[in-house]
């Protein structure tokens, strides 16, 4: 009994299908320019429909929030990756935004100057300024090692 239904719903939606499909072949012979109109109208409604989304504005996968940090607050300085590499440095430049402060690729950039602080030095936030319109840096000043005293900036994703 219910193969007799299900067939039925067939056979009345393949008569409906074939029915729209010979109208609209009459359409084309007798008015094409309806026709054609019709479907250029509905080409330009869905086109206008896909282009209208998004509207709100969407942060990007790319960013990311970083913990509170207070102005003259004590933290210590560790590194992103600090996991995979515990005797990594800390990078300090004299300049918030230092492009080339990170290329040191001679030996000497390396020692002195209090530049590569090692990870667990207590340091105290002096200032905090965005550079590039997303990165902030934070002006450190160092509160333990031979450095103490001296300042230098560095990524705010640095502090913990």
């Amino acid at each position: 009994m219910s193969d007799d239904k299900s067939s039925n719903k067939a056979k009345a939606v393949s008569n409906a299908i074939s029915n729209a499909v010979s109208k609209v072949l009459e359409l084309k012979e007798s008015n094409p320019k309806v026709l054609f109109g019709a479907i250029g109208v509905l080409v330009v409604v869905i086109l206008a429909l896909m282009m209208s989304g998004g509207s709100s504005v969407k942060k990007s996968l790319t960013e990311f929030k970083i913990g509170n940090i207070s102005i003259g607050q004590t933290y210590e300085l560790r590194g992103v990756n600090n996991r995979y590499d515990v005797k990594a440095t800390i990078r300090l430049v004299s300049v918030p935004g230092s492009l080339a402060a990170y290329d040191d690729t001679e030996a000497e950039d390396r020692e002195g100057g209090c530049k590569h602080m090692p990870q667990g030095t207590k340091v105290k936030v002096i200032q905090i300024q965005k550079a590039f319109k997303t990165t902030k840096f934070a002006e450190v000043e160092m509160l333990a090692g031979e450095c103490v005293g001296q300042k230098g900036w560095t990524l705010i994703n640095n502090l913990k």
